[in-house]
């Protein structure tokens, strides 16, 4: 395949039209046109088709937009790279953190190689499906999340159990002196805010509830952990929390704890695709424990 014509292609796509694409560029509109001809040529598929005065995508077209965009995202990062290679060899690490995994617990379990000299640390936010399957195509060096995955064909990953933490109650200081007084009877009267079903512990609190014959309130369901702190910072309701952070929760958002959640635990589990750990990063994180296999 010919990446000038993809680069073409590319332009036309996001112009939305030849016209608009063969005057970014600076050719004429036939030679976009028969660029892109090639493209499709080589392709074997229409990528373009007429749409009223301008061009649309077919869904090969939207396809190859999408892979293109990683190219040519990859391309600009190709002078920031070269030069950075020449100032020292960079220590890169690409973790995966499954949605709504709470970020300073993370920035805590990443600790021990942040001061890494010429460390280059990527983290992406995705669904454990989509985190699994780039870490088996090497995108990603780890993957973090709260649960161990079930077995799944042709992916093989290994799991490196790192912690299970207690959590507890938190709130503002006004919302935290009233939890306190009929403890944990007083909690059926306050707001309450929950992490969406996507979280491990969501069943956990739900059946904590149901031990202590409580129907809590409900003021709001959070994916993302961290806009849940906001909004409990903000007094809209009690949320929990891994009762280890208290102290950074109460300097970045002003709660205090209230009381612990009894039985009510945090798994955080490390994902790796392989079992004998090459990356100096990983090694440090990880350590060299027995690891569980997983396919």
């Amino acid at each position: 395949m010919n990446y000038h014509h993809l680069h073409y292609f590319w332009v036309v796509a996001k112009e939305g039209g030849m016209a608009r694409a063969a005057e970014r560029l600076g050719v004429a509109i036939q030679t976009v046109s028969a660029q892109v001809r090639e493209l499709e040529r080589a392709l074997g598929t229409s990528l373009l088709r007429p749409q009223g005065r301008g061009l649309a995508l077919t869904p090969a077209g939207q396809e190859a937009l999408r892979v293109a965009d990683e190219i040519f995202q990859l391309g600009a990062q190709l002078p920031q790279r070269v030069l950075a290679a020449q100032e020292g060899p960079a220590l890169r690490l690409a973790v995966g953190l499954a949605d709504g995994l709470p970020k300073l617990w993370v920035r805590h379990f990443l600790d021990p190689v942040l001061g890494e000299a010429h460390l280059h640390l990527r983290c992406v936010e995705g669904r454990p499906d989509e985190l699994l399957a780039d870490l088996a195509l090497h995108k990603l060096d780890l993957v973090l999340t709260d649960r161990e995955p079930a077995p799944q064909p042709n992916l093989r990953f290994y799991a490196h159990a790192v912690e299970t933490a207690p959590l507890s109650w938190f709130g503002t200081p006004t919302l935290a002196a009233a939890a306190r007084v009929d403890y944990p009877a007083r909690l059926a009267d306050l707001p309450v805010l929950l992490p969406t079903g996507h979280a491990a512990i969501r069943l956990g609190l739900e059946r904590w509830f149901e031990r202590h014959g409580l129907r809590p309130r409900i003021a709001g369901e959070f994916q993302d952990s961290a806009l849940l702190k906001t909004f409990g910072a903000a007094g809209l309701g009690v949320f929990a929390a891994v009762s280890g952070l208290a102290g950074e929760l109460q300097s970045h958002y002003g709660v205090e704890p209230i009381a612990p959640i009894d039985g009510v635990h945090e798994q955080f589990v490390a994902l790796a695709a392989e079992r004998k750990i090459q990356h100096p990063l990983l090694a440090r994180l990880l350590g060299t424990g027995p690891k569980t296999a997983r396919a």
